[in-house]
């Protein structure tokens, strides 16, 4: 049986999102985001935050405090892309992907290429985020969108994604032909955000 390799895909979002989160300027972390009620600088925060607590899932760890919301100190641009590569780096570790992971923010463990597929498409989805809230767009190689859609229409819906904490809103109807509009619909956002 033919299983996906995650980890360069991951890396492939995860780079997409440090470009286009090193273009942010100070004034542009108050900026709205498709995320609930994030501004950017909430959702740096939060993005970081997960690449400190997949990275250290990776090595085993369990210790629920890595994964308390990070603050980004006097300069959030520079501290989220320490985080990124921190993440990159762990991921890139041989053998990672037969690791098991202890996601405590989930509450179980999961086979590491399991893991590292929910980080990819929270960072394919991220980074389209980003690039809304900056005004901008983000492209994927279609061999990437494709792997995201698979991993995309795993995750649940229904009223899940009504419960606290989830991680995604409800599916959005969606009907047209961008792939990653149709991910991120799924997801729960509305590819005609901000409008």
């Amino acid at each position: 049986m033919h299983t996906i390799d995650y980890v360069p895909l991951d890396a492939e979002a995860v780079r997409a999102g440090i470009k286009l989160v090193s273009t942010a300027t100070p004034a542009d972390l108050s900026r709205p985001t498709p995320c609930r009620a994030w501004t950017l600088y909430g959702l740096l925060a939060h993005m970081a935050t997960q690449h400190y607590g997949f990275a250290a899932a990776s090595r085993g760890e369990s210790d629920p405090a890595v994964w308390k919301l990070r603050d980004l100190g006097d300069d959030p641009v520079k501290a989220y892309v320490e985080s990124a590569e921190h993440v990159l780096d762990a991921f890139a570790e041989p053998g990672v992907a037969d690791r098991t992971f202890p996601l405590v923010e989930f509450g179980a463990d999961f086979p590491g290429g399991q893991a590292i597929s929910f980080h990819f498409i929270d960072y394919v989805v991220h980074s389209w985020d980003v690039a809304k809230s900056l005004g901008t767009t983000v492209a994927f190689a279609p061999a990437t969108l494709e792997a995201a859609q698979a991993v995309a229409q795993v995750v649940p819906t229904g009223e899940v994604r009504l419960a606290p904490g989830t991680p995604f809103a409800p599916d959005v109807a969606w009907s047209g032909d961008d792939p990653l509009d149709r991910i991120v619909a799924h997801l729960g956002r509305d590819p005609r955000w901000p409008n």
